[in-house]
């Protein structure tokens, strides 16, 4: 099912956990929403549930209302499936059991529930461990069962609440190829809500950056990271250099930008303006170069990530160090000659 959420708010007592929030997210997307702790990203998700009433706004599943002007409809009735932090598994039941619940619940008789439990334990690759308790289960196994159970309900949007947030890292990476494989093999529509933006960039079709209950910017995971709309996208997503600029021309999507005692070209929004702006690099497009520089500093310290290096580099007419990293040890006080491969011009954005 699509989901469109159009200008909801939800506020507990003096806080407004979400204002005027709109979302529209196309059938069989792997939708996430990113952003801190505290943000509003799982009020948002448990709006759409139906696990919270709004205050304003309406939200559509499918095309079909379930919530607007003081009308909620029963989270039964949405056809989702909600996978907690926690798993929300019973214990004394097998992995089938687990799977079976809503099925048996809703009264399907036993031919059909035993069916459908077969298909969706396959899917998850889950067939073998149906007769185990959760509490024999690993931890992404676990989780597997609790997607497993959403499937089994017949559940055509699945939102996940930060499903990877409690298991240890070396997990995670294996199971963002699970959560990427179920969605292909569901073509169930998915919300998922993270604080990580690892997570998001591995896994969404689309992302939205969520802050203080409002959505700053929606768009493909690379689109945010090389084009972010706002110094707080930008200072949110990845690692970068944001450096005070003076654009003196503009062409198209290309700026000329005086940067420190140099000047270079960069990509910017169309409808960019001369004038005082804010410069995003990404350390991966600062790299040595000594024929063809643009800048020339001096390195200042260095952090080792366990195979490159973060090198900050102080360059005269620029106040804050630039980041850039190394494949290579570089020692304080090297002087390095720098290329500036890619930058963009953050839009409307002064010093």
């Amino acid at each position: 099912m699509s989901i469109s959420v159009s200008s909801i708010s939800k506020s507990f007592g003096p806080h407004r956990a979400l204002s005027n929030v709109s979302l529209s997210i196309e059938t069989g997307t792997f939708f996430i929403v990113l952003g801190p702790s505290g943000c509003g990203k799982s009020t948002l998700l448990r709006s759409i549930a139906g696990l919270e009433p709004i205050d304003a706004g309406r939200i559509a599943l499918g095309g079909s209302d379930v919530a607007f002007d003081g009308f909620h409809m029963a989270p039964e009735h949405r056809r989702v499936g909600v996978v907690f932090q926690s798993y929300a598994l019973w214990p004394h039941m097998s992995v089938a059991g687990n799977v079976a619940f809503p099925l048996e619940t809703a009264g399907h008789n036993r031919s059909n529930v035993s069916s459908r439990v077969s298909d969706c334990l396959e899917t998850v690759s889950l067939t073998a461990f149906a007769g185990r308790k959760p509490a024999e289960l690993s931890g992404g196994q676990r989780q597997r069962v609790a997607l497993a159970r959403c499937l089994a309900q017949g559940a055509e949007t699945v939102l996940m609440d930060e499903p990877l947030a409690n298991l240890d890292p070396h997990l995670r990476g294996v199971m963002e190829e699970e959560l990427s494989a179920f969605h292909k093999a569901s073509g169930a529509t998915t919300l998922f809500i993270t604080h990580d933006q690892r997570e998001a960039m591995a896994l969404a079709d689309k992302v939205a950056v969520m802050w203080d209950g409002e959505i700053l910017q929606v768009d493909e995971p690379d689109a945010i990271y090389r084009r972010p709309n706002s110094r707080r996208v930008a200072g949110f997503i990845g690692r970068s250099s944001l450096v005070p600029v003076r654009v003196d021309q503009v062409s198209g999507e290309q700026a000329k930008v005086s940067l420190g005692r140099c000047s270079i070209s960069s990509d910017c929004a169309a409808g960019t303006n001369a004038g005082h702006a804010t410069l995003l690099i990404r350390p991966e497009h600062l790299v040595p170069d000594a024929e063809h520089p643009d800048l020339e500093g001096t390195v200042v310290r260095t952090v080792y990530r366990g195979g490159a290096w973060d090198v900050f580099v102080a360059v005269d007419g620029i106040e804050a160090p630039l980041l850039l990293t190394l494949h290579r040890k570089a020692d304080t006080g090297d002087v390095l000659r720098l290329a500036v491969t890619r930058s963009w011009v953050i839009p409307g954005q002064n010093p």
